[in-house]
């Protein structure tokens, strides 16, 4: 495919205060891209821009918000020194909860950014592409997106829905030059357990958030940054799904072998994973 590789053309981020975004966006920048950037966190936004070596473009923005989207991806477009290569929509919120305690408005909030902030952002940001007849669409969900976990209902359905809406936008862009890829991350060691919504411990263990999180983190396998040199080599070899990580290796093989019974296999590496933590102590 013809301007398959992204590096040195400008690319848009959402979620780059922090974490993968932030880890894209310094890589790109670093490798010539001009970089537009946009969180709803503007302290952190400001520390990645000081970070970025090349041309950019920040801006505080709730993906929520449809119109301000709309928006900005007007300011991209009179911003924008040559065609848009890149769009990531990656921005993304943490619930954990069980279905029968889940709190309505929690669930809300992380829909309206998981999954509607995506639809926001390819919405906004389609027409730059499809009318200069190229650039890639990049939507994150997760492994949680290809498996459903406990306690991650809420999680897990805007996961599967960003992966359902982006693999029919696949479809239709079939003949524009434009390409949509999904992205799969599996555990990133990232601030998203820290900044989850979390009213009480879901498995009735009187764990506090910080000790939840502080699990969480004890189990990833991916840095933000590894996790943007794959998601950078995926674009660069045409992949229309990135998995992120030897975890979502598993979680993808593990749906496909045993779409029942995942969890039984999950749960139990999961396990060993916790004793060898307490055996390192």
């Amino acid at each position: 495919m013809p301007g398959r590789e992204v590096a040195g053309r400008p690319v848009m981020i959402t979620g780059a205060a922090s974490g993968i975004g932030r880890a894209l966006a310094r890589r790109l920048s670093g490798l010539g891209s001009p970089v537009a950037i946009a969180d709803v966190d503007a302290s952190g936004l400001k520390e990645t821009e000081g970070s970025l070596s090349g041309r950019v473009l920040t801006r505080v923005l709730d993906v929520r918000d449809a119109a301000d989207v709309l928006r900005f991806a007007d300011e991209v477009r009179e911003w924008l020194p040559a065609p848009l290569g890149a769009v990531f929509n990656n921005a993304g919120v943490a619930v954990t909860s069980s279905v029968l305690d889940a709190v309505p408005e929690d669930d809300q909030w992380l829909w309206d950014i998981n999954f509607h902030g995506v639809v926001n952002g390819t919405r906004a940001f389609l027409p730059i592409l499809v009318g200069q007849g190229s650039g890639f669409v990049v939507n994150t969900s997760s492994v949680f997106g290809l498996v459903g976990m406990p306690f991650q209902s809420a999680y897990c359905a805007a996961k599967f829905a960003v992966r359902g809406f982006t693999d029919s936008l696949r479809q239709e862009l079939r003949g524009t030059g434009v390409r949509a890829v999904t992205v799969h991350p599996g555990g990133i060691t990232t601030n998203i357990a820290r900044n989850a919504r979390i009213r009480r411990d879901p498995e009735g263990l009187g764990r506090t958030k910080e000790q939840m999180a502080a699990q969480f983190e004890a189990i990833t396998m991916t840095s933000p940054d590894r996790a943007a040199a794959i998601i950078h080599k995926g674009l660069s070899r045409g992949r229309s799904r990135i998995l992120v990580g030897p975890d979502a290796y598993l979680f993808d093989a593990l749906a496909r072998i045993t779409p029942t019974h995942y969890y039984e296999v999950i749960s139990r590496v999961q396990s060993r994973l916790r004793t060898q933590q307490k055996a390192d102590r």
